[in-house]
């Protein structure tokens, strides 16, 4: 007699039956999810809002969200939308008014943490612990901030080192450089200068370990996104591969970590010697149940998540911004000359160069990362002053990308111009253009407690290659096309800008 498991008619038979199963079990969880936001019928959508079709309209969402973003801000302007994703809808608000209305409603309300969880899907990701237990805010908010004039010398040094690698002293002539590539090397050696010091700051593998993290966790939060939330257990197990980087992370931290324990064991809290980064501050001010390099090193993690990619790409697009427009390199370059000059590199003289920072606020207008940088959940029905109501469990965000190409705000809003923002020529922009001018790092009490840190990394970054570098595109003028994928927008990764390296003064 055969095995029931070896029997074909009886196998095929029960890979039918798991087949229907799992069918159903997605047409279920498609129904649900529909239905949960039928309370949302009020608000005008993008596409078809149907039962089935606007599935149509979250699939090309997906690939064409810039477009419909921008038709549902041309059609509803200063007012309310929706738009499709696999998973849920999102509600965008547009203008000024409502912007500041949202502002002022509180966390308890419309929740940042909350939306970021579902975004990032960070109960499979990295877990909730983070957020649950969010220490490394404070290290950010406090100590950095605090800390940041005393270690911009290493910070410098290490951006000055990691560009001379990119393209050696001895070259003289043109170089082809992967602009992403060399943004992303320096960033990450930048920014881990200060959140676990030399020499490990350095490591290659250390490097790609952290922007392998944060691939991963964009990656498969994204992915995840695609199907109906009650499916996500299931798809979880499928996508998700962080932990083995998390695994890693603590086996290269975990003799650093160990040593600080066992000297403030020796010799207090204050022990002589005491490295001033992350790794202590961290340390200072955790739980005793967090004193352990697990936790630490999923900080550290986090951390890169949140300055390594937004970073990289903000500047990548600023250094195109600058090689398709050469001509604006000189005014930057007299400007940083005049300011080294007389103060040297430090965090304040960085604060000296109005030129520069519009320089960097107008990339950031233009060339966005995000078409919807701010998002929150609403943790109870929220109603607005015109009477719009947004329901308990509804994303909420706001169309800043149309919003900075809209010329009520900004003059020739679809024109370069890189000293837009300079003291001379604010008397041209509202209030409004000036808010939103910011609105690249979040909104409200929740804005990115980094920002501070992120402007002084990209100024000085800037400024160095001004100062010891010509820049330019192959084909010039011609701008690398950008990559959208759903809200997010890239450059090109794979795009090379020409360095030529100055004659020493």
């Amino acid at each position: 007699m055969t095995p029931f498991s070896e029997c074909p008619l009886l196998s095929l038979h029960m890979d039918s039956i798991i087949c229907l199963l799992l069918s159903a079990l997605t047409v279920l969880a498609v129904g649900v999810n529909r239905l949960r936001w039928s309370k949302l019928d009020a608000i005008p959508s993008v596409g078809p809002s149907g039962y089935l079709s606007s599935y149509y309209g979250a699939a090309r969402f997906i690939l064409h969200a810039k477009t419909m973003i921008q038709e549902g801000y041309d059609q509803y302007k200063d007012g309310f939308f929706k738009v499709p994703m696999m998973n849920r809808w999102v509600v965008v608000i547009t203008g000024p008014r409502l912007l500041e209305e949202l502002r002022k409603i509180p966390d308890e309300r419309l929740s940042f943490d909350h939306a970021m969880r579902d975004l990032l899907q960070v109960k499979y990701t990295f877990g909730l612990e983070v957020q649950e237990q969010p220490y490394h805010v404070q290290v950010v908010r406090d100590h950095l901030r605090r800390n940041i004039s005393q270690l911009f010398p290493e910070v410098f040094e290490e951006i000055r080192l990691s560009f001379d690698d990119i393209v050696p002293l001895r070259e003289t002539e043109w170089v082809k450089v992967g602009a992403y590539s060399a943004a992303m090397k320096a960033v990450c050696r930048a920014s881990n200068r200060v959140f676990v010091g030399l020499p490990i700051c350095q490591s290659s593998e250390f490097e790609e370990l952290q922007s392998k993290f944060a691939r991963q966790v964009i990656a498969r939060a994204s992915l995840m996104n695609l199907f109906p939330t009650l499916l996500h257990p299931l798809t979880s197990r499928l996508l998700t591969n962080t932990f083995s980087s998390l695994r890693r992370c603590i086996e290269l931290l975990k003799p650093i970590v160990d040593e600080r324990l066992k000297k403030e064991e020796l010799l207090g809290k204050n022990w002589p010697g005491k490295p001033c980064d992350t790794i202590s501050w961290l340390l200072d001010v955790s739980s005793p149940e967090d004193r352990n390099v697990r936790s630490i090193a999923l900080r550290i993690l986090i951390l890169n998540i949140a300055s390594l990619h937004p970073l990289t790409q903000t500047f990548t697009h600023a250094l195109f911004n600058l090689a398709v427009y050469p001509q604006f390199q000189e005014p930057l370059r007299e400007e940083v000359k005049a300011v080294i000059s007389q103060h040297g590199w430090s965090r304040e003289s960085m604060s000296l160069l109005p030129k520069m920072d519009s320089f960097l606020k107008e990339s950031q207008r233009v060339s966005t990362t995000t078409i919807l940088p701010v998002m929150r959940k609403a943790m109870e029905d929220v109603i607005f002053s015109d009477g719009t109501k947004i329901p308990s469990g509804t994303h909420v965000t706001v169309a800043s990308g149309p919003m900075h190409l809209d010329s009520r705000y900004y003059p020739n809003a679809y024109e370069f111009d890189p000293f837009r923002f300079c003291s001379s020529r604010k008397e041209a922009l509202t209030k409004d253009s000036m808010n939103l001018s910011h609105i690249s790092f979040g909104h409200g009490k929740r804005k990115c407690p980094g920002q501070f840190f992120s402007s002084t990394m990209m100024t000085t970054m800037m400024a160095y290659l001004v100062l010891n570098y010509d820049m330019k595109l192959e084909n010039d003028g011609v701008r690398p096309p950008d990559v959208w994928f759903l809200m997010s927008c890239a450059p090109n990764r794979t795009a090379e800008i020409l360095f030529r390296r100055r004659p020493t003064c």
